[in-house]
């Protein structure tokens, strides 16, 4: 998938970029080319990510961070700036699912866990990012929630939470920033085909065919497709656009 959109010069942080839909993000961003800083809580896959990532033709460099860390946190966009002089746009798609049981059976470290990465993550983010942001003049960001943070999903129920969570700090912020010249929006995607979806297919072999089902359009989604809605989040063409949650899914929450 091309892209028709230009960052040259333009610095841009992603974090969970080790692969799926961070990678397939970074890609893009590097085909259009800006400037990377990316991150993981595994070094070796951000390292491959910004290898690729140059071979597209990108400038690019890596970081292993634990999101929900808020000194890695204040340290990663720390070297950004370093790195580039500034924060342009950053994607906050570092997200754990790790549960698939009813929530009388959930552990409370789960529950510890998927809240501490899909939450506190994103919240540390935004408010580091933002003191950049606002300082320099303006910016835009765009957080992985998911169409759990739209809807119910059973034995997912904390991880529905916490995505409900990252829709509410979207929005809260992006009112909170728009007259810093600052947007805030987030994608919400379906089922996308990622080790994500993988790890599931893993536990039930019938689950690809039934969840391809569920979405109208007839498929699961490419993370490609869910990159191309982040650039155009974060390009100039969507000016006007802050404060959204975005689905990318195929129809899912149509129905």
């Amino acid at each position: 998938m091309t892209t028709t959109h230009d960052f040259r010069g333009k610095a841009v942080l992603i974090t969970g970029a080790g692969g799926g839909i961070g990678r397939a993000t970074a890609l893009a961003f590097a085909r259009a080319g800006a400037r990377l800083m990316l991150t993981d809580i595994g070094a070796a896959a951000s390292e491959e990510t910004a290898s690729l990532a140059r071979a597209e033709g990108g400038e690019a460099m890596f970081l292993q961070v634990d999101v929900s860390r808020e000194a890695e946190v204040a340290a990663m966009v720390a070297a950004t700036v370093a790195a580039y002089g500034r924060l342009d746009c950053a994607f906050n798609n570092a997200g754990i699912e790790i549960e698939t049981s009813r929530i009388t059976e959930c552990d409370e470290a789960v529950f510890d866990r998927i809240m501490g990465v899909n939450v506190k993550g994103v919240w540390l983010c935004l408010k580091h990012e933002l003191r950049q942001m606002e300082a320099q003049g303006g910016g835009a960001i765009v957080n992985t929630a998911s169409v759990a943070g739209l809807k119910g999903a059973p034995r997912l129920a904390t991880y529905a939470a916490s995505k409900h969570a990252v829709v509410g700090l979207t929005r809260s912020t992006a009112a909170e920033f728009a007259r810093q010249n600052i947007r805030i929006n987030a994608v919400c995607p379906g089922v996308i085909r990622t080790p994500m979806a993988a790890r599931w297919a893993d536990l039930d072999p019938d689950l690809p065919a039934r969840i391809a089902a569920m979405h109208p359009i007839g498929r699961i989604g490419e993370p490609e497709e869910v990159a191309a809605a982040v650039l155009w989040l974060c390009s100039d063409a969507a000016s006007f656009v802050t404060g959204t949650a975005q689905a990318v899914d195929g129809g899912f929450t149509a129905i």
